[in-house]
């Protein structure tokens, strides 16, 4: 039997680890109201950002309690990583791996921020939210 992706995603404590996506954003929110959401990776302990090794992405998803899907909030890409024609790390630009966005929804549940470091694979975290 192949293995599932899912089996391949990590999680840890994102104070111990760099690479398990940080969410912050507000614990108990209004029902149909925008919640601002920061999720980033390396936020206690610096991620690389070299051409070398870098953050992908990051992906956001929202599961209502007792829900059967998780609903996609957004794929955040970081496609600047110091590259140039003249080698690795010499390029003019680099992004950093923190996306803003903003939700809304009228049932309590999960948020979930799954990224992607080109070297150390998949990794997710999770925060609980309350209306």
């Amino acid at each position: 039997m192949a293995d599932k992706i899912g089996d391949k995603v990590q999680s840890a404590d994102w104070k111990l680890e760099k690479h398990v996506p940080v969410i912050e954003c507000e614990e108990k929110v209004k029902a149909d109201e925008w919640t601002a959401v920061k999720v980033s990776v390396g936020k206690d302990i610096d991620h690389p950002n070299t051409t070398e090794h870098h953050i992908m992405w990051i992906q956001a998803y929202f599961v209502p309690n007792g829900g059967k899907l998780a609903y996609d909030l957004g794929r955040f890409q970081f496609n600047a990583h110091g590259a140039s024609g003249e080698g690795p790390n010499t390029g003019p630009v680099w992004t950093h791996n923190m996306a803003k966005f903003k939700f809304k929804t009228n049932k309590p549940g999960t948020l979930n921020a799954v990224s992607y470091c080109n070297i150390h694979g998949l990794w997710e975290s999770s925060k609980k939210i309350a209306i």
